[in-house]
């Protein structure tokens, strides 16, 4: 009977067990297909309900978060991020989400430290070499955004907004036909890239091939980006 009654319970545990894992794992696919469609509030009920399962649960805390972020509360959000990392200190997700929320709050000295961590745990984080990069470049430290999208660029070659960056970097330094080479090679791998062909854009009509700078501006222009209507003016007559 002791040892019916132990194996009972038992196979009711383990059961139950893998019940709630079950049910973890609905409530948080629920959590990310109501993000996904916008419907916040339902994300935040369902993450929050993982989490009662499992206070532990590493990607709800930062989903969690990322959605507290899109609502607007700022306090929430990096109070999930913070709470992750006390779960897991190399969980680099979480330190650059935190870098991404500093910086959209301005606060540019704190994002530097976040993304700073990540890459002290992981070297190869193409997206936080490239935030950090772009900091940099918006405090004016133009030669230490250039390393960090040059690191980018050892990492992926193929990283197109990478060469978009690198394009802004040279630009900033008057070197405009290294420039012009990394919007190209960008727009090579993805021509889709409109920021690319408007940055291009002004270059060309800069060294006056003007046929080119109407041609990339066009091309922006389809792809939805915002051209500057003086720029559009001091366009006309060249087409």
């Amino acid at each position: 009977m002791i040892v019916m009654l132990t194996s009972c319970l038992f196979g009711k545990s383990k059961a139950k067990r893998e019940d709630n894992a079950t049910s973890i794992a609905e409530h948080f696919q629920l959590g990310f297909n109501a993000a996904q469609r916008g419907n916040l509030e339902e994300a935040v009920y369902e993450y929050q309900k993982v989490l009662a399962l499992d206070p532990k649960h590493l990607r709800a805390h930062l989903n969690l978060g990322t959605v507290y972020g899109r609502q607007g509360n700022w306090k929430e959000e990096i109070s999930q991020y913070r709470r992750a990392i006390a779960i897991d200190p190399k969980f680099t997700a979480a330190y650059f989400n935190l870098g991404v929320a500093y910086s959209d709050r301005g606060e540019l000295n704190e994002a530097i430290k976040q993304y700073q961590k990540t890459l002290q745990i992981d070297p190869n984080y193409v997206e936080a070499h490239t935030n950090l990069g772009s900091i940099y470049f918006r405090k004016g430290r133009i030669d230490e955004a250039l390393s960090e999208y040059q690191k980018a660029l050892q990492i992926n070659p193929d990283y197109a907004r990478g060469y978009y960056n690198l394009g802004n970097v040279y630009r900033e330094q008057g070197k405009k036909v290294e420039a012009i080479a990394a919007l190209q090679k960008a727009l090579e791998l993805n021509p889709n890239l409109g920021e690319a062909h408007y940055v291009l854009a002004v270059l060309y009509f800069e060294t006056k091939e003007y046929p080119q700078s109407v041609l990339h501006c066009d091309q922006a222009l389809k792809l939805g980006v915002v051209v500057d209507s003086k720029f559009l003016d001091r366009l006309k007559p060249y087409r």
